[in-house]
């Protein structure tokens, strides 16, 4: 159990020496692509919404 933590906490330890903090150009891209996704998502779920509101089920 001790071996286990330790090695958990040693590539925790690695994770977090080679991240680094996203700069400016970096940040504005992700936001893009998330909000991509997140209107590619709206708009499914409205096709979805409206195909079972005119279907007669």
């Amino acid at each position: 159990m001790r071996k286990k933590l330790k090695l958990f906490l040693k590539q925790c330890r690695r994770i977090l020496t080679i991240a680094t903090k996203p700069d400016g150009e970096e940040y504005i891209s992700y936001s893009k692509i998330i909000a991509i996704g997140v209107l590619l998502l709206g708009a499914f779920g409205f096709v979805l919404y409206f195909i079972f509101y005119f279907l007669p089920l």
